[in-house]
């Protein structure tokens, strides 16, 4: 084999790769529903991770609006699992929400977000794990994953979206995300610092995570009854029963057929918080979650025509079917033909959950120095604000600012408190479980300042 025909071979092997990334990803100048061009940089792609690239990882990517070159690159997930990260995007930290109109057949229209965090972040939105929003699996076997391979597979997705993305190599790097993402976060946090700390290439410029009512540890599930407690959602005597009887424990199938009494009170507190929205308690009761559950487009509208836009929040939450599962939608953002048929919000199947506490995995990131933001809507019973702080103490790091009040235009918009790990825990006065939909001026404040190193 002579060398020019060497030379040849490589040139199109090389053509090939390039090609294979380029066209993996692009620009979105306009999106149905937004007027005019887009006022900021859109782009989406696919990923492939884990073996043959089998698994292709969706993402939408902005640029920050201030400076690009040397803002923060953020990774977020949203919970579930299974959610897709156009939650956040357009619920919570993005640059475009949804107008709050009655829902009339038309398109849904976009608008733009004031307090969106790409003011002061480039962010990517990724769908994990595979088979959530836009990402999907080549075959049955690449569609399974566990929460140990989301962690796996998302440290690859960095590793070769900054191969194609070298320009924000040297930007400060952050892990976030909120509800059910606090159990990968961490891993993959850790997972970045040992695979610097190795030599892995790229290098990546990790500088720490920032959390929203994350799930952490098994037992928050009882802070809800002391959140309950707190809120005024059951009396003192229940509370103090339920604590004497059920000795501090209690989800019910962790608790002995035989404590008659302590399953009694059990159903006595379900009865009280039955109407109540677990994920902001001041919300009227609408179906509960069905936001979340895996349903068609049409059915949701049939089984919701009733409900008025301005009485219930999940309207909001169903905008977005209407809007994706448009062709011309699909179309400007780039989506692969035939790869996922019709998007579900939240997909709660081909998933399966093995690690339930990453506590150590925060001792671990605090150990190495790294920065963190953890914060809670005050108003969330799914994960309450009490059982975060209550593992954030359980690292055992010393206050060097306590508990006090942080403000916003002179009002108290929460509670804060530091530690001598980098770590600080915020709550947001009147937030929900999804933080920034229900505060999105108070939570742009204090994620403007902290990511700025400047005090709440």
């Amino acid at each position: 084999m002579n060398s020019s025909f060497i030379i040849i071979i490589i040139f199109i092997l090389c053509f090939h790769a390039s090609t294979t990334i380029s066209d993996s990803r692009a620009r979105v100048e306009y999106l149905p529903g937004f007027q005019g061009p887009l006022p900021f940089y859109l782009e989406t792609g696919y990923v492939g991770v884990d073996e043959n690239e089998d698994v292709q990882l969706f993402y939408y990517f902005i640029k920050s609006e201030s400076d690009p070159e040397h803002d923060p690159l953020m990774l977020w997930m949203s919970g579930g699992p299974g959610c897709s990260s156009i939650s956040g995007l357009l619920y919570e930290i993005g640059p475009i929400q949804f107008e709050l109109v009655e829902y009339n057949g038309s398109l849904p229209t976009l608008k733009l977000n004031p307090y969106s965090w790409t003011k002061m972040a480039n962010i990517i939105f990724i769908d994990v794990p595979v088979g959530s929003g836009f990402s999907y699996g080549r075959t049955t076997l690449a569609s399974h994953s566990t929460d140990i391979q989301l962690c796996d597979q998302t440290y690859e997705f960095m590793r070769k979206w900054f191969e194609s993305h070298p320009e924000f190599i040297s930007n400060p790097f952050y892990v976030a995300g909120d509800s059910y993402s606090g159990i990968p976060a961490p891993i993959i946090t850790q997972l970045i610092s040992d695979g610097n700390e190795a030599g892995i290439e790229p290098y990546i410029n990790l500088k720490g995570y920032v959390l929203g009512n994350p799930l952490a540890f098994p037992e928050e599930e009882n802070y809800k009854i002391r959140f309950a407690n707190g809120m005024g959602l059951i009396s003192d005597e229940l509370y103090k029963s339920l604590f004497h009887t059920c000795g501090g424990e209690y989800r019910s199938e962790y608790i002995h057929p035989s404590n008659k009494e302590c399953h009694r009170n059990l159903e006595l507190y379900q009865q009280c918080i039955d109407g109540i929205s677990n994920a902001y308690v001041l919300d009227n009761d609408c179906g509960g979650r069905i936001w979340l559950i895996k349903q068609p487009t049409q059915k949701l509208l049939k089984d919701h025509q009733s409900l008025s836009t301005f009485y219930c929040r999940i309207y909001e939450y169903m905008l977005v079917y209407y809007w994706i599962n448009e062709a011309s939608v699909r179309k400007a953002l780039h989506i692969q033909k035939g790869a996922i048929r019709e998007w579900i919000r939240c997909v709660d199947s081909n998933f399966t959950s093995i690690l339930d506490d990453v506590r150590p995995y925060h001792l671990n990131l605090s150990e190495k120095g790294y920065r963190s933001l953890i914060y809670s809507g005050d108003h969330d019973m799914c994960i309450p604000h009490q059982s975060t702080q209550a593992w954030v103490k359980n690292l055992n790091y010393s206050v060097i600012d306590q508990w006090r009040s942080w403000k916003l235009n002179g009002q108290v918009a929460g509670y804060t408190e530091n530690y001598s790990n980098m770590m600080t825990f915020a709550t947001i006065k009147g937030g929900g479980h999804t933080a920034p939909t229900y505060k999105p001026e108070e939570c742009f404040a204090m994620f403007q300042r902290w990511i700025s190193n400047q005090p709440l």
